[in-house]
């Protein structure tokens, strides 16, 4: 036989719905706070470090347009090296420092090769912003963006963290490069002003295979192997073949 509910049975059941929905409603509210705080947070830290989707205008990905790129040595030598090189690199900074000097002095110097560094930036937001630092250097002063080059390399952040800040970056080159505008600099890097040519090279490597860093073209031919011996050992090919 079906029995009636009790009333009281039933204002319990309604009491016991309303504190499970009074939590849910709590928990949601929480959720969506957190969400935001996080998302404010990202904000904040990515300030003034657009990514490449922000990054508007048109660009050309072909070929390497040698005569916008930072250079060294003569640019009558028979052998042409393009580094592609991120700046948050632990691979770019290690090859940097092992052997960029050895590199300038047994090719770039004796006028064997002329020297190119693009922009690969692809490791996090402020890759592709120390690459336009770089940018507004060089397009001041060559010699200083090589100084900027090797110093940012050798004192290259924790990979996984987001370090190259433009508070960090305008410190750092107001205190170790010289020989450019500095309100100049600023003034390019709060502005953005290089952040397409980063792109365009960016973009230019992707087009001819460069799928990390560093990378080295050697007369426009890639070389897969980033070791010393097989950088040296493309070049010599090079120069032999220009006999």
């Amino acid at each position: 036989m079906r029995s009636v509910p009790k009333k009281g049975k039933s204002k319990q059941n309604n009491s016991f719905l309303f504190v499970i929905i009074g939590i849910l409603a709590l928990i949601t509210v929480l959720l969506v706070l957190l969400l935001f705080l996080r998302n404010a947070s990202e904000s904040s830290t990515f300030k003034g470090m657009p990514n490449y989707t922000e990054i508007k205008g048109k660009y050309d990905i072909e070929g390497f347009k040698y005569e916008k790129q930072p250079h060294l040595g003569s640019p009558d030598a028979k052998v042409k090296v393009v580094e592609f090189a991120d700046y948050k690199c632990p691979a770019c900074a290690k090859w940097s420092a092992a052997n960029m000097e050895r590199f300038k002095q047994e090719y770039v110097d004796t006028g064997k090769v002329e020297l190119f560094f693009m922009n690969f930036a692809f490791i996090d937001r402020d890759s592709i912003l120390a690459a336009s630092a770089g940018e507004a250097i060089y397009h001041q002063n060559n010699e200083a963006f090589w100084e900027y080059n090797q110093e940012l390399f050798a004192n290259q952040g924790d990979e996984s963290k987001i370090w190259a800040t433009p508070d960090f970056l305008l410190d750092f080159v107001k205190n170790n490069i010289e020989g450019i505008d500095y309100d100049l600099f600023e003034k390019d890097l709060k502005n953005h002003t290089y952040m397409l040519d980063v792109k365009e090279d960016y973009k230019t490597g992707g087009n001819y295979g460069v799928n990390g860093t560093p990378q080295f073209f050697v007369n426009d031919q890639l070389i897969r192997e980033t070791s010393y011996e097989a950088l040296a050992a493309a070049v010599d090919a090079a120069l032999a073949a220009a006999e």
